[in-house]
């Protein structure tokens, strides 16, 4: 997928004025309704329904996308010529890659999460592979990364504003599944506990660069365009997911 295949609104009005900051930053954050945490496969997860092999199904489908946000990250900094911008961002990449810097070594994201496979079933090596992803999530995963690569870094950026709405869903998980799943071993779920606060981190810095770069009307209509794009990848991911395992009523 080209970047320039998200084409702008023919809606625009290029004459309307700008919004306001806090206008545009509530926009923004009005596409909330349309975040996977809504999609009947991920209500199913967290409240309780899903099978142990919808569980392992969709934790196994995941990593493909968790492998694939460092990807993503390294192609916004590759793009981008403000070298503050790149220092902040670059530590996104250190979340799940993790490092080990003078001591100090932080396993990451994507450990954590091949930890949860490990928790629900699945073995490291069947996740690895990846022999349980769906061509139709790969090809969703693969669209956003070439999106990031092709798009304008701030484009990129803004895309990745589906973080706004992430501490919530983390929190859901935390909250629900130990009950509804007491056979997942807790500590498997250091992942969700970890993006709590990172999320909130990540948030700060990517809403200052978009609020400071979208500022004419176009602009920030475009911005939502963009936003919504991501939006519909992650809710593509549960079609995808939701078509191969069921959905339990």
């Amino acid at each position: 997928m080209r970047a320039d295949m998200i084409l702008p609104s023919r809606g625009a009005d290029s004459d309307a004025p700008a919004w306001s900051p806090i206008e545009f930053e509530a926009k923004l954050r009005e596409r909330g309704r349309s975040y996977h945490i809504h999609h009947p496969f991920n209500v199913m997860l967290n409240g309780g329904r899903a099978t142990p092999e919808q569980v392992r199904g969709w934790v196994a489908n995941r990593f493909y996308y968790q492998i694939a946000i460092p990807i993503k990250d390294a192609a916004v900094l590759s793009n981008c010529p403000d070298r503050e911008v790149r220092r902040g961002w670059v530590q996104r990449i250190l979340d799940h890659d993790g490092f080990e810097l003078n001591g100090v070594r932080d396993e990451g994201g994507i450990e954590a999460w091949l930890r949860l496979a490990e928790a629900v079933g699945l073995t490291r090596a069947e996740v690895l592979d990846l022999r349980h992803v769906i061509p139709a999530l790969r090809f969703a995963v693969d669209a956003y990364v070439n999106f990031a690569r092709r798009a304008p870094w701030q484009e990129a950026v803004c895309s990745s504003l589906t973080e706004l709405f992430a501490p919530e869903i983390h929190k859901q998980r935390l909250a629900t599944w130990p009950e509804h799943y007491p056979w997942i071993d807790t500590e498997g779920m250091a992942y969700f506990r970890n993006r709590v606060s990172q999320a909130r981190r990540d948030v700060e810095q990517g809403l200052a660069i978009t609020l400071a770069h979208f500022t004419t009307r176009p602009m920030q209509e475009r911005a939502l365009e963009v936003l919504q794009f991501k939006l519909d990848i992650l809710w593509a991911l549960n079609d995808a997911m939701g078509l191969k395992y069921g959905v339990s009523p």
